[in-house]
């Protein structure tokens, strides 16, 4: 399962998070990585609804294996844009 929470203000982002990396820290030695409940947290979707829910987000911010991985074959995120810290996927998505 994945977690998408919308966060609405002087613009929308959408962050989707793989379920199991909740609450984990993750680094590389340069960048460190928080999945904080407060921002990452919200409606459980199956990775066939989040598929429609990325195509429609004006902004995103995804972490994790899965949540990346579907970004990239619906071709939301460009694969040499992905950033690993301390061994987990994240990239984001900003529309101007």
């Amino acid at each position: 399962m994945i977690f998408v929470k919308v966060h609405k203000g002087a613009s929308e982002v959408v962050a989707i998070c793989d379920k199991e990396l909740i609450g984990k820290v993750f680094s590389d030695g340069k960048y460190e990585l928080k999945i904080g409940e407060f921002f990452y947290k919200g409606k459980e979707v199956r990775e066939d609804e989040v598929k429609g829910i990325m195509i429609n987000a004006p902004n995103l911010n995804i972490v994790g294996e899965r949540s990346v991985n579907i970004a990239i074959k619906l071709g939301v995120i460009d694969e040499k844009n992905v950033l690993n810290i301390g061994g987990v996927k994240h990239a984001q998505s900003i529309t101007c």
